[in-house]
């Protein structure tokens, strides 16, 4: 054993190869955002729901694309707090990875809430917290119990989704005109609902934020990212549709809980606790995703002083940031038991975004030599990023910018105060 092992501090192993890296992925996006997405963006985009979740994978692929060749280029713990400090400088770094651990911290909340609210509705916030505790005592345990557990999670959730599109297909309920885009689409319906499925879209910054435990990093991040979301559109897309079909805009615009109505509308009342419970295992899988991925980025701040340098110990036995993830925890628990999920979902989008701004921003600075992407890959997610944060609900974009405002103020009066020492 090393002697930064010994002493609580240095190097996480590399454990992860090309597999366990996507279904990381696919358990951090292939989650509760597609069980709970869906009404909330057709309430605002209408017959132009479909439209808005293209425009959300676009952004999403031009995000995926710069931050798979930068992860292969900085293949360490932090994702885009790395990438913006070694490209921009620190100030963005450390913005970069205010917006990411401040934003996702509250989306593991949501997520844990929505595990709550699917398990025992009347006691979600309790379900919640003890949801916290148990993923946390998985992520302790370690980076490869976490991916064997993600792998099953995902496995469930798409064999549910697959029996939501099989229930759909096959009823007598579908009319193709229900797909249509009809004068209740507008464009600043599509970016808001562009700006809310994105939610869903956001768990290919997992990969990137475990490059220290990726084994041949250079090779298996710009592999794994694209696969996964990849995967992750197809699943997505196949489900909207199918929902459409049997729905309709306006139908599924009503619901709390469409894929739910969906089953329910084809005919197979039966499938619906399977799909609630499918809902539940999905939210499970992103929140242990959130917090092996939010832990990683409070390690590697942690290691610069951005954050208390004690959460930057990495466990002798385990080989995980245990610190880190203990306080990720105690935050996201104390979270949960306090707020609501719409809240909590509509600040996270407006800090991922803001977070993937500064990703691309930092691709374009790569070289030809340093696996830059085409240059309109990083002008167009900087672009969609800005563009789909802004367009986002009033209050969440009022909120995230105040976060993140404060978020630069910490930050300037801790140089002042180190200027001063």
């Amino acid at each position: 054993m090393s002697t930064s092992a010994t002493t609580g501090t240095g190097e996480l192993k590399r454990r992860l190869g090309v597999a366990d890296a996507v279904l990381i992925g696919l358990g951090s996006m292939i989650g509760a955002g597609i069980f709970a997405a869906l009404a909330p963006a057709a309430s605002v985009a209408g017959s132009g729901l479909l439209l808005g979740l293209a425009l959300a994978a676009a952004v999403a692929y031009c995000n995926a694309t710069s931050s798979a060749r930068l992860a292969a280029r900085y293949p360490q713990s932090g994702g885009t707090y790395v990438y913006g400090r070694e490209r921009l400088g620190e100030f963005w770094g450390y913005l970069a990875g205010w917006g990411f651990v401040v934003g996702k911290t509250a989306s593991c909340a949501a997520m844990a809430l929505t595990v709550g609210s699917y398990v025992w509705p009347g006691q979600a916030p309790a379900v919640a917290v003890a949801a916290v505790v148990a993923l946390t005592a998985v992520n302790y345990a370690g980076v490869q119990k976490s991916a064997v557990l993600t792998r099953a999670i995902v496995a469930v959730v798409l064999a549910v989704l697959a029996a939501v599109v099989t229930a759909c297909l096959t009823s007598g309920t579908t009319e193709a005109a229900r797909l249509d885009v009809g004068a209740d689409a507008t464009f600043g319906g599509v970016l808001q609902a562009a700006g809310l499925l994105f939610f869903a879209f956001a768990g290919y910054a997992r990969i990137a934020t475990l490059g220290e435990e990726v084994r041949d990093p250079a090779r298996t991040i710009p592999r794994a990212i694209p696969l996964a979301l990849g995967i992750t559109l197809v699943v997505y897309a196949a489900v909207s549709v199918c929902v459409l079909l049997v729905l309709g805009p306006a139908g599924l615009a009503r619901t709390a809980a469409p894929l739910v109505e969906a089953v329910r509308a084809a005919g197979v009342p039966a499938l619906a606790p399977v799909v609630r419970a499918g809902a539940a295992v999905a939210a499970l899988g992103s929140l242990l995703a959130l917090i092996l991925g939010v832990s990683r980025t409070t390690l590697a701040m942690a290691r610069d002083r951005h954050l208390p340098h004690a959460l930057a110990a990495v466990h002798p036995r385990f080989q995980v940031p245990h610190r880190a993830e203990l306080a990720v925890g105690v935050v996201v628990a104390v979270l949960a038991a306090t707020t609501d999920v719409r809240g909590a979902i509509g600040f996270s989008s407006f800090g991922v975004l803001a977070y993937y701004a500064i990703a691309n921003a930092s691709a374009w600075t790569l070289t030809p030599a340093e696996g830059r992407p085409a240059r309109v890959v990083p002008v167009a997610g900087t672009a969609g990023c800005l563009v789909l944060a802004f367009a986002l609900p009033l209050a969440s974009v009022l909120t995230g910018a105040a976060v993140i405002a404060a978020g630069a103020a910490v930050y300037g009066l801790r140089r002042a105060a180190t200027r001063r020492a």
